[in-house]
């Protein structure tokens, strides 16, 4: 029989695969809580560390990813039923406001648990580059879900701020020590030039970083591991997708830009 950490693990494998994700984000934020201060024994590829394994990681960002996901989703049809609804005493404006609000419950509750998770256990315990890279790009995109529906605009403008302070902190150093073509560094610059578009309104400064990690990952990419090829080029279109929807006028017609 296999360790409690093992069981939880296959358990959210398991939901995930049913597309079970509030189970599977349950799991796996019982192993951030219980289990970081164990040390795995390190591999060729994976050093030593008490954080989570690169696995585990990646579960525990698809888990919160489609949990949040599904909400916001929610969120922006809601908000633009009440934005068509002429009379905001009708019935429906009432029950859509009532859905909407309900929802932003939801959305902070799971914002708020992840970045409880981050702050608490995988930051401080994060002891690799690419893990702190990951784990702070992480802060900033949940900083910027959170900045998506705060209506309050001190208390938006606290929140926006936090985002980009994380974002920051991560890109800092994804410049210093990680090559312009890690898939970490290139979904980090993806989100926090989404961030500049969306939330602060800024295309400017958006295309600006956009453009920047695009070029610097092409000037690279003679060099690029192969091992991370698919996923690097990938967010590379990513990047050049937005350039293109920024840069012309298809936001007018309602597109959205992606992130990672």
């Amino acid at each position: 029989m296999g360790s409690k950490r093992e069981e939880l693990m296959l358990w959210a494998k398991l939901a995930e695969q049913g597309e079970r994700f509030d189970d599977m984000a349950k799991a796996m934020k019982q192993i951030c809580e219980e289990f970081l201060d164990e040390v795995k024994q390190g591999t060729n590829d994976e050093p030593a560390d008490l954080g989570l394994s690169n696995e585990e990681r990646n579960l525990l960002s698809v888990a919160y990813k489609n949990v949040v996901g599904t909400r916001r989703s929610s969120w922006r049809m809601y908000s633009l039923l009440e934005q068509k609804e002429k009379d905001e005493n009708s019935l429906k404006a009432k029950l859509t406001r009532k859905f909407k609000a309900q929802i932003e419950e939801e959305l902070d509750k799971i914002c708020e648990e992840v970045l409880n998770l981050l702050e608490a256990f995988l930051i401080p315990k994060a002891s690799t580059t690419d893990s702190k890279v990951f784990y702070l790009k992480m802060k900033g995109d949940y900083y910027r879900y959170k900045a998506e529906y705060t209506g309050e605009e001190k208390r938006k403008q606290e929140v926006q701020k936090k985002a980009e302070n994380a974002y920051i902190e991560a890109l800092e150093k994804a410049r210093a020590e990680m090559p312009s073509t890690h898939p970490n560094r290139l979904g980090l610059a993806l989100n926090f030039s989404v961030y500049y578009y969306e939330i602060q309104n800024a295309p400017d400064k958006a295309c600006h970083l956009a453009k920047q990690a695009f070029d610097d990952a092409i000037a690279e990419l003679d060099n690029l591991d192969q091992d991370q090829y698919k996923d690097s080029t990938l967010i590379m279109q990513l990047l050049r997708d937005n350039l293109t929807l920024w840069t012309s006028d298809a936001q007018n017609e309602g597109q959205e830009p992606v992130d990672n």
